[in-house]
């Protein structure tokens, strides 16, 4: 019997995921923990009706502070077939979402990529979007070449030493380098419908401000700029929330104070960025982060 050896991510554990789980924490099979309309992406992807978010479970980076950890670590979800996942995405569609937006599907890309083939000819007519942390192989990223119509990326870090201690992959800004390349290789910039305002196609990279960070995050936003210019959209985010997990870090167990967020997005402004999208008030709240029961949720 031919065994297949999980090296799909760059932590290339090695596991045969068909008889146990990878350093994920996921088998070869499909496990979702929600899967509904979601209202508060960047407005050109959630619009009015919504995103139709499905987030999967498990992750490969597990950065300590993590909001999503309930999934990500935890196993909440539910297992589902690569039948009933096409028909999720078709479900949404038909509640009048924007797009279908994959959340944290890294691990799963190799499964992923029959399922939006097939989708594609059972009258899937909406957007495909890949939300991902971008710790991601450039090589399996060309599997989806034609198949994802939008990449919402995170660029976490730019320092190895932040990565590590983070998310205990310090080859992160490496990694994430060579994966945002592939990401706007394939898509380029982005495109927007003119009646509505909504993305169709193109790159939206995500930037989490970390308290402490300041200086590493304006780092970030001047890689991206001057790699990329205009050839990619910018989020400039405001809403770390400390959790019970890291009340111990002297950084992390507080929230980003308004001059820190702010001389980031001075530096933004200096540099000659002019797409950026940035939060305003008070961001940082727990309502941001969703329910998750492991139940298949389609209100």
């Amino acid at each position: 019997m031919c065994q297949h050896l999980c090296t799909d991510c760059p932590r290339k554990c090695g596991i045969d995921r068909s008889q146990s789980v990878g350093f994920c924490g996921q088998s070869e099979n499909f496990r979702i923990a929600r899967a509904a309309p979601h209202y508060w992406e960047e407005p050109a992807i959630s619009g009015q009706n919504g995103s139709g978010t499905i987030f999967f479970s498990g992750c490969n980076l597990r950065c300590i502070f993590c909001q999503n950890a309930e999934i990500a670590a935890d196993g909440v979800g539910a297992e589902v077939s690569p039948a009933l996942l096409l028909d999720i995405m078709l479900r949404l569609q038909d509640k009048g979402v924007h797009n279908i937006n994959l959340v944290t599907p890294t691990h799963f890309t190799r499964q992923l990529v029959p399922v939006l083939e097939q989708a594609k000819v059972s009258g899937l007519t909406i957007p495909i979007v890949w939300n991902s942390s971008a710790y991601e192989s450039a090589e399996l990223l060309r599997m989806l070449d034609g198949l994802v119509d939008i990449y919402l990326p995170d660029f976490k870090y730019l320092r190895e030493e932040t990565a590590k201690a983070y998310s205990h992959a310090a080859d992160y800004p490496t990694v994430a380098k060579a994966a945002l390349a592939e990401m706007v290789n394939q898509v380029g910039a982005p495109q927007f419908n003119p009646d509505t305002g909504l993305m169709t196609r193109g790159v939206q990279v995500r930037h989490l401000v970390l308290p402490g960070h300041a200086q590493e995050s304006r780092e970030v936003l001047w890689y991206l700029h001057n790699t990329y210019g205009s050839s990619i959209g910018i989020s400039i985010m405001n809403q770390y929330t400390p959790l019970p997990r890291t009340k111990d870090d002297a950084l992390l167990s507080r929230r980003v104070t308004p001059h820190e967020y702010e001389t980031v997005l001075r530096y933004a402004e200096q540099i000659g960025i002019t797409n950026a999208l940035i939060q305003e008030g008070e961001a940082a709240l727990e309502s941001f982060i969703p329910p998750f029961s492991g139940e298949l949720i389609l209100p």
